[in-house]
């Protein structure tokens, strides 16, 4: 039999003899143990692994006979078949009266039959031939063993009965004479342990010669007997109640396995069926720990048998997937301790039929590593393992134990590799272990770590990869050991370390780069010398991955990282974000990365624990930015639908870098730009394109505080966009929802493609301080203009009319104007000829009599209670708004279509820094301005004085306007409340009002740059 041993030197596996000696149950009867499902006693197992390591197999004792053995043959020979009948009858009725099993001096009785070695017959032996001569009472037969000299001094032996038993059915000639006493045998009792091995031993003896007429004595027994003890479901567990028959089945098995042991090269064409036979009557037998027992001696003395045979390789064997999976089921049944070597063997004798043809499949191959891990992993610390033992005579040595079934598992795996030497055998390994480096306790990361250290110094040191596979897949397992590099446990963090220099040795030698390899071992030896530079080591390590990995692999590798940052141990996630940084800052993301990187960081934001941890990813995401802007822009607009607000941190990570975040405008004009035909443009595409996403992140970023100044440099190109994408929506006709919105509405819900142009509109002059601009369309209704086609080009010529008129941005719209006329589309050039024509066409001239502006165009009826204001994003009543800064201030201003209010911020001291924004009117205090007490009021936003905004004059006189009581500036109320802010210090048109100093260049004392896209910004 295979005997275990200690773990054999790796290059010693192929040629290693792994004994697998297995026994019967120790228990004769109903008395054993409960607590597992072997009842195998710990000091029996090692008595035998002790005192007989060599211990043979019946095959090796005849196989070198001695001259007792030889002459007990020949007296055996010499027999007639009658003679032969009686001599079995006589042992027949030898065997049935023993009640008890005599062992050998010296040796073990319960799990097996403890048969003489080779050349060891001796005493005992002749004392059960004695028996023989006695018993027999013809005195022919005891003429043919008078020659031995027998004398009766002792009884004999019980198991050398079956021996003898057997060694005469092999001779036999008649092969009715073999299946009637063989039937005769197997109908005494198969109640104690060891007349079921004797059993077995007589009928594997007798297959050596009649291998057909013992199968059939089996099928018939099988017939008869078996499936009458049979359960009736798996779950069945009521004893037979006849306890002659009751452990038929575990005589079965033990016959199978001693036919194969037996047999010789001839079992071979019978595998299959005996491999069906067993798992068939384990399966519908009662389950106890006998059946477990003889099972897995049936199994050990199989694989022995198939290991001998030197021709099994030109055989295919299509039932080793149903025999492994008995033996999973088993192991699966071993309680949570180590009191015996059961998960040893199985797990050795799983990795003998693996070698078998054909080779297993994926699917059980990932079944073995499963169940072979949870069943070791899930042990026990080490100091707990003995502790967690039942109460025994003798307690096991469980550091013994333990390190037996860990080499087990080791020559398991390095089996499996040395099968199929690949890279990706090597990932699909690696991928069982994946839920015990993820796990939170430490004795379980610690073994599988160290079972993947010895595993790929195996590979490294003693196999040569066949291929040069590059899986992906590789690239998540090493993530997953770099998180533990700051592990609490030392030997952790040592093997985790060592794990990804061994990995990366294998992609070196793949790649047959020796300067690579060179360079490793540098980095090994700085290792040993600078343990405690960590970051110095991370940054090196990193490199090196850079360098070796596949962009798949890298890719993979730091979708991991990005996993860990969401862990609630802070040390992992600063390692994670620490890894990530100095990955991005390597400039190794190629292009095809960006999507998929940024997706996953997408879906880990929400669930990341720790606000440091936040920032660091920012950083990294503005470094990304920077390196690809126009990938990383377009995979942000593809994440969620901009009104959802969930991609807006990234959209911030970008503005913290002033270039980059005036890159990002450019990119979302250009996208806006991207306007296919109607044509082209299916009604459940909409949402789809890409010029509606842009659309709507232009409109977020219209009230994003870091993205103030960009918007102000880029405003002559965001105008010219949205009033040109205001009109191709109208081309395709998705005018819904446009008129039929309510400001004070308290339902959720998004605004159309449409409205979001126009509320984006109205918010460009609001968040630019161009509040003079809004307010003049604001109290003409001029907004309401852009709401239909028919009346379009009437809004913008009354926008640009306004912005004339308070030198809103005059020159850079006029350029943008002008490049917008190159165009060679018509929506285009309507915008431009608009936005050129009526500032020339409508000079403006303020008569200093007056202290007024004169009105700029013809008068509109204002009616009273209007309320059109622009539409900023919604911001939760209780969390922070955006752009919010100490000491902020700001007007309020209707939310999207929720009836809260929005106030645009004007930073303290905002004038004195440079601030966008600086010099803007104030408000009164509080910042709200004053109701009156009238239904019809007008609601108005703080403005100038409304003659300075195109109120007729006798609007003006009927109302009445004077000075607010409480206020000692000068402002304007109308119905004696609503109050109207006076106009600031400012200059139009060149003329200054009078009283007020001149303006000077810049109002808010910053001074910023406008310009106009470049024709380049036009696709």
């Amino acid at each position: 039999m295979l005997e275990c041993g200690p773990a054999p030197a790796p290059q010693d596996l192929c040629s290693h003899q792994e004994s697998l000696s297995m026994v019967a149950a120790p228990s004769d009867g109903f008395h054993g143990s409960q607590w597992r499902s072997t009842c195998l006693l710990p000091t029996e197992e090692q008595k035998r692994d002790v005192g007989h390591p060599g211990r043979a197999t019946l095959d090796e004792s005849l196989g070198d006979r001695s001259p007792w053995e030889e002459e007990l043959l020949g007296q055996i020979r010499a027999m007639s078949d009658s003679q032969r009948s009686r001599v079995l009858e006589a042992i027949q009725h030898r065997i049935e009266e023993h009640t008890q099993v005599i062992t050998i001096p010296g040796g073990s009785s319960g799990l097996g039959l403890q048969l003489p070695r080779a050349g060891h017959w001796g005493p005992s032996t002749v004392f059960c031939l004695q028996l023989l001569w006695k018993e027999v009472a013809d005195p022919g037969i005891r003429e043919l063993l008078a020659p031995l000299n027998l004398e009766p001094q002792q009884p004999v032996e019980k198991a050398f009965l079956f021996l003898v038993y057997g060694l005469i059915l092999r001779e036999c000639a008649s092969s009715d004479l073999v299946r009637r006493h063989l039937m005769r045998l197997l109908e005494l009792s198969h109640q104690t342990a060891g007349q079921r091995e004797g059993m077995a031993v007589a009928s594997g003896i007798a297959s050596s010669s009649h291998l057909q007429e013992v199968w059939a004595t089996l099928e018939h027994l099988g017939r008869t007997r078996v499936l009458r003890t049979a359960c009736t479901s798996p779950d069945y567990q009521e004893p037979y109640t006849d306890v002659h028959w009751r452990w038929v089945s575990s005589t079965s098995l033990l016959c199978y396995g001693h036919m194969a042991l037996h047999a010789g090269e001839r079992i071979l064409p019978w595998v299959d069926n005996v491999i069906s036979r067993m798992v068939y009557y384990f399966s519908c037998s009662c389950y106890d720990n006998i059946l477990e027992t003889s099972f897995l001696s049936a199994a050990v003395m199989l694989v022995k048998a198939l290991k001998q045979e030197h021709s099994t390789r030109r055989y295919r064997f299509t039932q080793i997937p149903e025999l492994i999976q008995c033996l999973l089921a088993i192991l699966q049944k071993e309680p949570n301790f180590l009191a015996t070597l059961f998960r040893q063997k199985i797990i050795l004798v799983i990795m003998e039929l693996s070698k078998l043809r054909p080779s297993l499949k994926p699917a059980v191959k990932s079944r073995i590593l499963q169940t072979c891990l949870q069943s070791l992993y899930m042990l026990p610390p080490m100091e707990m393992l003995k502790s967690c033992l039942p109460p025994l005579d003798l307690a096991p040595d469980v550091m013994v134990l333990y390190q037996k079934s860990m080499q087990a598992l080791d020559l398991l795996l390095q089996t499996f590799i040395s099968e199929n030497k690949s890279m990706d055998e090597m990932c699909f390994l690696l991928q069982h272990t994946e839920p015990w480096l993820k796990s939170d306790k430490s004795h379980e990361c610690k073994r599988v770590v160290q079972t993947i250290f010895l595993l790929l110094k195996y590979v490294v040191d003693y196999v040569k990869l066949t291929d040069e596979a590059t899986p992906s897949m590789l690239g998540h397992q090493i993530g997953l050991l770099m998180l533990l590099w700051r592990d609490r446990d030392p030997v952790t963090q040592s093997h985790s370390r060592q794990c990804i220099y061994l990995l990366l040795q294998l992609l070196i030698q793949q790649k047959g780069s020796m300067g690579q390899f060179m360079h490793l071992n540098k980095m090994k030896n700085f290792e040993a010398k600078a343990l405690r530079r960590s970051e110095m080591k991370f940054y090196n390590l990193v490199k090196a991955l850079d360098r070796s990995l596949t962009p798949a692999q890298h890719t993979q590798l730091i979708l991991t990282l990005l996993g860990g940052l969401c862990s609630h141990d802070h040390l992992q996630c600063d390692l994670a974000s620490q890894l990530l940084l100095m990955i991005f800052q390597n400039q190794s993301i190629k292009v095809e990365q960006v999507a998929e990187i940024l997706q996953g960081l997408f879906q880990e934001l929400p669930s990341i624990v720790f606000k440091n941890i936040l920032q660091t990813m920012m950083k990294a995401v503005t470094v990304l930015g920077t390196q690809h802007t126009q990938e990383t822009v377009e995979v942000m607009l593809s994440l969620c639908h901009p009104s959802e607000r969930q991609v807006l941190p990234l959209w911030k990570a970008l503005a913290s870098n002033n270039q980059l975040a005036r890159k990002v405008l450019m990119l979302l004009y250009m996208k806006l730009k991207l306007r296919p035909p109607k044509e082209l443009v299916r009604l459940s595409q909409q949402a789809e394109l890409i010029s509606l996403l842009a659309l709507g992140t232009i409109y977020e970023l219209l009230y994003t505080r870091e993205y103030k100044a960009t918007v102000r440099w880029a405003f002559a190109g965001i105008l010219v966009g949205l009033l040109t994408q205001l009109h191709y929506l109208f081309e395709l006709d998705v005018v819904e929802g446009i008129s039929d919105y309510q400001e004070d509405s308290l339902e959720v819900k998004p605004l159309s493609p449409c409205r979001t142009c126009l509320e984006a509109l109205k918010g460009l002059f609001w968040t630019t301080n161009y509040w003079e601009v809004f307010a003049y369309l604001q109290l003409l209704r001029g907004w309401e203009l852009f709401e239909h086609l028919e009346t379009y080009t009437e809004g913008v010529t009354l926008l640009a009319r306004a912005m004339a008129h308070y030198d809103c941005e005059v020159k850079a719209v006029l350029g943008q104007a002008v490049i917008s006329l190159k165009s060679s589309e018509e929506r285009d050039n309507i915008v431009a000829i608009l936005v050129i024509t009526e500032p020339r066409a409508h000079a403006v001239h303020v008569p200093e009599s007056h202290g007024q502006l004169p009105e700029p165009g013809p008068e509109q009826p204002q009616p009273a209670g209007a309320r059109h204001e622009p539409e900023g994003p919604h911001q939760h009543p209780d969390g922070p708004q955006e752009g919010a800064g100490p000491g902020a201030r700001r007007s309020h201003l209707p939310v999207r279509g929720r009836g809260a209010q929005r106030r645009q911020e004007v930073p303290a001291g905002a004038e004195e820094a440079g601030l966008p924004g600086a010099g803007a009117p104030a408000l009164p205090p509080g910042g709200l301005l004053p109701r009156g007490g009238h239904e019809d009021e007008a609601d108005l936003p703080a403005l100038c004085h409304p003659a300075q905004v195109g109120v007729p004059q006798g609007a003006v006189r009927e109302v009445g306007v004077g000075p607010w009581p409480r206020c000692r500036e000068r402002h304007f109320h109308l119905h004696g409340g609503e109050q109207l802010r006076q106009l600031p210090p400012v200059s139009h048109a060149g003329i200054d009002l009078p009283g007020q100093p001149p303006q000077k260049p810049e109002a808010d004392g910053h001074e910023v740059h406008r310009t106009t896209l470049p024709t380049s910004a036009f696709p």
